[in-house]
């Protein structure tokens, strides 16, 4: 199995959902400076939600925004860019940011983009359990609206394992020995799976499926596992959970001609893995 690292989802030439967790803030203020930097060369309107800490990428953008076209860029307090409380509904959360990127396309901007550090909104179980919920469901917004983002976490107060529970729900993770990705598709009834899967991250992607709010169609959901290099048994095995709980059918379609002998090896009732190209 190949290390971590750095992880791209494999479905966009351009991920629309970036994740990124930091130890300090220099490499991440570089990164997020060139994604702001790309967004208003492209027409969009910006967002910046800045950690306690973080200084550099906020004198930067109000510098940028003198020289840049009125109100395309704004640095914005976390309680005005997240729906109120100490737990984020998904839903609402949703509607705020699709509100937004709506305002953005109707004052003439070609979509929407933030920065936006949310480790404040994830301290406790309860919170990060809904936050999850919500990355990966606004994932599935971002492919087909035009609104990017980049999540920051805090790794020193969070630590690596929190963190990597909400990375893998993005398509890209950066600065991470995560080794998966699973995002939403574009229904409901899909979601998609990249990188490499083992017995270090068993229990990691079984807690990312029950984050899913997948809806089946017809009594099945589809993994679009295209970007998939690597599956073993006890991966399979909590597909195979997870559907049968759900009491529905998984369909597992990958390049992974041994995903295939293992699936039929393991016989799993609730899973079927079939090869694409």
């Amino acid at each position: 199995m190949v290390g971590g690292g750095y992880s791209r989802g494999m479905t966009t030439a351009t991920p629309s959902h970036e994740c990124w967790s930091y130890d300090d803030h220099q490499t991440l203020d570089e990164y997020a400076t060139e994604f702001l930097r790309a967004g208003l060369a492209a027409g969009e309107r910006v967002w910046y939600v800045p950690g306690p800490r973080s200084r550099t990428v906020a004198d930067w953008l109000r510098s940028a925004s003198q020289s840049a076209r009125p109100d395309s860029a704004r640095i914005i307090v976390r309680q005005d860019a997240y729906t109120a409380g100490l737990v984020v509904d998904p839903a609402e959360q949703i509607a705020t940011y699709a509100a937004v990127t709506q305002a953005a396309l109707a004052d003439g901007f070609t979509g929407f983009r933030v920065v936006a550090d949310v480790t404040a909104l994830v301290r406790t179980p309860e919170q990060r359990d809904a936050f999850a919920r919500y990355e990966y469901t606004i994932g599935r917004y971002m492919r087909v609206a035009p609104m990017r983002a980049l999540c920051t976490y805090d790794r020193r107060e969070l630590g690596a394992r929190v963190v990597d529970s909400l990375a893998c729900l993005h398509e890209t993770s950066h600065a991470s020995e995560l080794t998966f990705q699973l995002y939403a598709g574009l229904t409901r009834a899909e979601t998609v799976l990249d990188g490499e899967l083992d017995m270090a991250t068993e229990d990691l992607f079984s807690d990312a499926l029950w984050r899913t709010d997948l809806d089946p169609a017809g009594g099945e959901v589809t993994v679009d596992a295209r970007g998939l290099r690597f599956i073993d048994h006890g991966s399979l095995l909590a597909v195979q959970r997870y559907a049968r709980t759900r009491q529905i059918t998984a369909v597992v379609r990958t390049g992974l001609s041994s995903a295939v002998r293992l699936a039929e090896l393991l016989e799993l009732p609730n899973v079927r893995v079939e090869m694409v190209q």
